[in-house]
């Protein structure tokens, strides 16, 4: 039979080309989710409305599949939104929309498939991270504390299911040329803010470094190869060269040496 898979956020960036990319190569039934599903025309993904954020659309979502095709091997949780701001001028709405997004979301869904994949014995889920869950940068520090709370769920998560034959992998993509900058929070630069001259400078170069970013089909060729993968491994760091190197240099810096470092190019 072949795999049933869902894939979130998948009407732009790399949850599209992740669900294109997986449909087309492999014999997959492929279902890519949006909130809006007039964003979802024209694709060789199945679409199907979801959003993250409400556990009634979760449950609506898994069971119109389920009932379909009575499993779900694979979960690829990728749906994700940005934030940027001065923590203390970060409205806290605004902190609670985002982890209902960027942590619950994952978490709700993969509460939902569990139970199936458990029931047959069998599953994947791929949770979509970031380098800034491993890098904290100035002015980021809510979207690097989602990311890298997903991570640590799912590395907790793949030990309390490995007696069902259920893996949970994460995959931690660094600057790549998606519409994340569209759909991200940005707090308002404040008049006489203490923090608004350097906080302008960090927004600039952050946009600048998504404009550089890499091709999403890197990623999607990823998860393409951990999907067929008989042992994949529990993390993947999908970057440049130099994001790659900023958490090796993390871990063998001194803390101030490496804060330097971040604090010259952010």
């Amino acid at each position: 039979m072949s795999k049933v898979l869902l894939v979130t956020g998948s009407s732009s960036g790399l949850g599209r080309a992740i669900a294109s990319h997986v449909s087309l190569k492999n014999n997959y039934i492929v279902y890519g989710s949006s909130r809006n599903i007039n964003k979802l025309n024209n694709f060789s993904f199945l679409p199907i409305e979801l959003d993250v954020t409400s556990k009634k659309s979760i449950n609506d979502c898994i069971k119109k599949i389920i009932k379909k095709h009575g499993k779900i091997d694979v979960l690829i949780n990728n749906a994700g939104v940005g934030i940027t701001g001065p923590l203390e001028e970060t409205p806290n709405i605004e902190i609670e929309r985002h982890f209902k997004t960027n942590l619950y979301g994952p978490i709700n869904l993969m509460k939902k498939v569990l139970p199936h994949m458990r029931e047959n014995n069998s599953g994947l889920i791929i949770n979509i991270t970031s380098i800034a869950g491993y890098i904290g940068t100035p002015y980021r520090s809510i979207y690097s504390a989602g990311k890298s709370s997903l991570d640590i769920i799912s590395e907790t998560l793949n030990m309390e299911v490995k007696d069902f034959n259920i893996k949970v992998v994460c995959i931690a993509p660094g600057d790549y040329l998606t519409n994340i900058s569209k759909s991200r929070f940005h707090s308002p630069i404040i008049e006489n803010s203490p923090y608004g001259l350097k906080y302008k400078s960090s927004l600039d170069k952050m946009n600048q470094n998504i404009t550089k970013g890499g091709n999403p089909i890197k990623v999607a060729k990823l998860v393409d190869k951990i999907i067929r993968s008989k042992n994949p491994k529990k993390k993947y760091i999908s970057g440049s060269y130099l994001e790659r190197f900023g958490i090796v240099l993390k871990f063998i810096l001194p803390q101030r040496v490496f804060e330097y470092l971040v604090l010259k190019l952010f």
